[in-house]
């Protein structure tokens, strides 16, 4: 891996991860030494994080992590919207049905996967990231598929924000089961009426919940 890629991967992780709050300035050297990269990846990286929206350029004080507001989480689920429900419509007259009535088995079973054993939940996320990567696969169009990764960057930084509860997630995972279970039996407008379901209903729960974290001042 290159070393601006590398660089680029590690900061993205700890923005979109809350690790690197709202504010937080990433001044060229301490980055530099505390990823151990040259100045010159380091900027390319900066470079990549400010078109995605990540960081901006805020004068004398260089590059500054954004900060993610409730009016950023509604253009966010407006285009969420548009572009998830047309991949699962999409993808509904594309796919192999097997694979996904096996993710909506899966899928069925996931609140086992939703308790205190595992608190980042990271079985729950990854399931439901090979749904996002099956539809992905199905759809097989890489312009859509770029635009869809250049949302999710943003969508797990939104995630962090709202409350983690198992309540939540469980309901999800029954609306994600719905999703595949469209897809599976290749009817579009089911597919795409389950997507725009599960996305209000996730978009309520982020309002909700919403928790705003900022750092002010760079220490």
């Amino acid at each position: 891996m290159r070393a601006s890629d590398r660089a680029y991967a590690a900061l993205r992780d700890d923005i979109t991860e809350w690790r690197l709050l709202p504010g937080t300035v990433l001044a060229e050297v301490e980055q530099s030494e505390r990823l151990g990269v040259s100045r010159t990846p380091l900027r390319e990286a900066l470079s990549r994080l400010t078109a995605e929206g990540l960081t901006t350029t805020a004068g004398s004080r260089g590059v500054v992590v954004t900060d993610v507001s409730l009016d950023d989480i509604d253009e966010l689920f407006e285009l969420r919207e548009t572009l998830e429900s047309k991949a699962a419509a999409l993808a509904a007259e594309r796919a192999d049905p097997g694979v996904f009535l096996q993710l909506h088995k899966e899928l069925l079973e996931a609140p086992a996967l939703i308790d205190g054993s595992d608190p980042g939940r990271h079985a729950y996320y990854d399931l439901a990231g090979r749904l996002d990567a099956a539809i992905d696969a199905a759809v097989s169009n890489s312009y859509l598929a770029q635009a869809m990764r250049g949302l999710r960057v943003h969508l797990v930084r939104v995630r962090r924000l709202a409350a983690d509860d198992a309540q939540r997630l469980t309901a999800a995972a029954a609306e994600h089961a719905a999703i595949a279970e469209a897809i599976a039996a290749r009817n579009p407008r089911l597919a795409e009426a389950a997507t725009i379901l599960h996305l209000h209903r996730s978009l309520s729960h982020v309002k909700n919940t919403h928790t705003p974290h900022h750092k002010e001042h760079h220490g």
